[in-house]
């Protein structure tokens, strides 16, 4: 399982040696003496607060003290969001500004995803273990080198800066991949989420998700798993928490792993390693966390998306095994994230609190770019390019939350100020085009491409906002209205490349709103509705329009939802209804203006639990009436938008055997519909069908709890397209994969 040496370029780029836990351990423990010094300095502070405000609550001023309640913040101070009946899902998660909410008070369609599913369902990064929602399509390449989707039927996380969130903040979480050994939970909240999170760094608004990482537990854990997944991947994974101090108030959670070995893909071999840190503070009322992650990942060969020349068919799909990368061609990323946080109760009614992170990626690259599939024989031809990117992102908020009733009105109001940063650099270098096939690959010699000597800067944005909202509760929390507003500035500069100059710059502000509402006839019942807007950075009309360097607003996205969500006791099940409208704009004439127009509309049905005793169920289908409203041209106008299918289903279930203890089979089937590969909807790949098959078995070895797990993904290794992303490239999918692991407790 060696790698080739690196070369003088890479070297460049990451000046130490491939991260390991010795390379790790001088940050970690530099990581923790800043963070308990930290703490040292807070706690002083937070006996000058108490006691101030002790005096501001004193029994004097008591007729002019809002009524206690329950602190219900962020996650910080959240009590832990239980699993629901089957362990797969949680009974709430994240809302962004709103903090940690149950499912059933959510006015919203939500999943929330438990580490639990992660480790039963062996996905290795964040795009294996989405693909299996419902409202979720994976538009990224089996091996190739980014998680992103199609939610709703809207991309997301389809271009270099993340549209991901870390603990309900942007710019921290790995730029490209997200790798679930240091994942708790991920919660997903479909549909546009301007008010809730603020605008998305890459302007995504069919969802948004959002990473909860494994924070220290209350019971000590020492946990080890190796895994294998097939032609010869092997890995290993330690999960360690502790809890120190006299009320075990100081926690320390750490995840680490190194895996690497050849792929199901041909010519591809990769390598990952991961140092996950959290600490975390619990005091009376002051409560602090700080997550580092640093990731490092190689891949040789990676595998790129394909565009189709205009004109032809889509040819059939190849083996997904088939792999048009050349050999000599790789990838590697390097990822540092940090998230501070902090909240502090100045008294039973009102918590402040501050958030400040960020995330630095290097990456290098040589490999083919988009190959282009030229005629239905399915040749190929495509250019490799010699990249250096290079992305900064940070972003910091601080707000107060306030509980207070007024009559028989209860409210739970936030204020927050938020600021989100990013930097990309990038450039490249062009070797000699390439002929290939996609179902008969063809080996050309390696080229000596010159690595950039460095990576010129190319765009910066930094994203302002404060918003405000309010959810007011009465008939003891039957009837549950959320409104709020959030006030975003967007701001961007564009730069030459070869000059650094300045080229385009994009200054603006939109203000979106938010009403919500959920109602509960009887209590296992929530009927709910919200209106909801996204945001995405509007156009600079080009130089060929007559109002040429004309800035435009940022476009809102507006969905319209309506919802029943019941739960059975052991059974939970949400069913949607939607409308989201995404405006674009055009060149119509000679004057670039916003008339164009995206409609998604459909009905979203999920269903999780455990209907019977040790039979568990997962899946859910949603159907998609997507069309193109407004356009520039009436060929396209009416069509369906590229990549939206009509029909998405999965449905996974799970069987523990009674005459066997521990033993429980696993299985999921899943479909997408057909979609198109342009506007005009005269290029397609057709609908697919996936079966999965999985066991696992628990028990008891030397008194230690032992689970051993194995499944075959793609069974019966059906050759299908996947994937069609909203620039109209598309990729295979996955061929079978087996995988396998064993997890000890210590």
């Amino acid at each position: 399982m060696s790698f080739r040496p690196r070369s003088a370029a890479v070297r460049s780029i990451y000046p130490i040696a491939a991260p390991s836990s010795v390379a790790l351990k001088p940050l970690l423990i530099a990581v923790r003496t800043a963070f308990v010094g930290l703490l040292a300095t807070g706690l002083g502070t937070v006996a000058c607060a108490q006691a101030s405000a002790d005096s501001v609550t004193s029994p004097s001023d008591s007729r002019n003290t809002l009524p206690a309640v329950v602190i219900k913040t962020d996650a910080v101070a959240d009590e832990p969001v239980k699993p629901y009946a089957g362990g797969q899902i949680a009974q709430g998660g994240r809302l962004g500004l709103l903090g940690n909410k149950s499912a059933m008070d959510t006015p919203f369609s939500v999943s929330n995803y438990t580490s639990q599913r992660l480790d039963d369902q062996q996905a290795p990064t964040l795009g294996d273990a989405l693909n299996k929602d419902p409202s979720i399509r994976f538009t990224g390449q089996t091996g190739g080198v980014t998680d992103s989707f199609y939610i709703r039927g809207f991309p997301v996380n389809e271009g270099n800066l993340s549209d991901f969130a870390f603990d309900g903040v942007y710019g921290v979480v790995p730029n490209y991949h997200v790798f679930t050994e240091y994942v708790e939970r991920v919660d997903v909240l479909k549909g546009p989420a301007a008010l809730l999170y603020g605008m998305s760094p890459n302007g995504g608004v069919g969802g948004v998700v959002n990473i909860v990482p494994k924070r220290p537990l209350a019971k000590d854990l020492t946990r080890f798993t190796a895994d294998y997944t097939s032609d010869s991947q092997v890995g290993g994974h330690i999960d360690m928490s502790r809890r120190f101090g006299s009320e075990r108030q100081f926690g320390i959670r750490f995840n680490g792993l190194h895996r690497q070995g050849g792929t199901p893909l041909d010519n591809q071999r990769s390598r990952a390693e991961v140092g996950a840190l959290s600490l975390d503070y619990q005091g009376e009322r002051l409560r602090a966390t700080l997550d580092v992650i640093e990731q490092y990942q190689w891949i040789d060969a990676p595998t790129r998306p394909f565009l189709v020349t205009s004109g032809i068919a889509v040819p059939s799909a190849a083996d997904g095994r088939r792999n048009v990368t050349q050999s000599w061609g790789w990838w590697k990323s390097y990822d540092q994230s940090t998230l501070l946080r902090a909240e502090y109760d100045v008294n039973s009614n009102v918590t402040v609190f501050a958030d400040a992170g960020g995330a630095k990626t290097d990456v290098a690259r040589l490999s083919d770019q988009t190959p282009t599939i030229i005629d239905a024989a399915g040749d190929t031809r495509s250019t490799p390019q010699n990249w250096k990117f290079q992305v900064n992102r940070w972003s910091a908020d601080t707000g107060l939350r306030a509980h207070f009733d007024t009559g028989p009105v209860k409210h739970a109001l936030t204020l927050q100020a938020s600021l989100y940063q990013d930097r990309l650099a990038q450039t490249s270098n062009s070797g000699t085009a390439i002929l290939s096939n996609i179902y008969s690959p063809v080996a050309s010699p390696a080229q000596a491409i010159a690595s950039p000597s460095s990576a010129p800067k190319v765009s910066s944005s930094q994203l302002t906002g404060v918003a405000l909202a309010d959810t007011l509760s009465v008939l003891n929390d039957r009837v549950q209205l959320t409104a709020g507003v959030r006030h975003q500035q967007v701001e961007s500069d564009n730069f030459s490349a070869a000059t650094g100059a300045k080229t385009t710059s994009y200054d603006k502000s939109a203000v979106t709103p938010l009403v919500g509402i959920v109602f509960k006839p009887v209590q296992n019942v929530s009927l709910y509705a919200n209106y909801i807007e996204g945001l995405s950075k509007g156009d600079i009309a080009p130089a060929a329009a007559s109002n040429a360097g004309q800035v435009f607003a940022p476009y809102k996205t507006k969905q319209h939802e309506v919802g029943v969500k019941v739960d059975f006791k052991n059974v939970m099940a949400t069913l949607a209804a939607f409308r989201i409208t995404k405006p674009s704009g055009q060149l119509s004439g000679t004057v670039f203006t916003v008339d164009s127009e995206q409609r998604n509309q459909g009905l979203e049905l999920t269903v999780a639990g455990e209907p019977i005793r040790g039979v568990r169920v997962l899946g859910g289908a949603t159907l998609l009436d997507a069309k193109l409203t407004r356009t520039a041209s009436a060929a396209t106008t009416g069509n369906r938008p590229v990549g939206v299918p009509t029909w998405m289903a999965n449905v996974g279930a799970e069987w523990d055997l009674p005459w066997v203890a521990g033993l429980t089979l696993t299985g999921g089937v899943n479909f997408t519909g057909r979609e198109y590969v342009n506007q005009a909807n005269t290029q397609s790949v057709p609908g697919w069908t996936t079966v999965d098959f999985g066991t696992r078995y628990t028990t008891a070895i030397h008194g230690k709890t032992t689970t051993f797990r194995a499944g075959v993904l793609n069974a019966f290794n059906r050759k299908y397209w996947s994937g069609v992303a909203s620039f109209g490239t598309i990729s295979l999918g996955a061929p079978r994969t087996l995988f396998a692991s064993a997890t000890v407790d210590f």
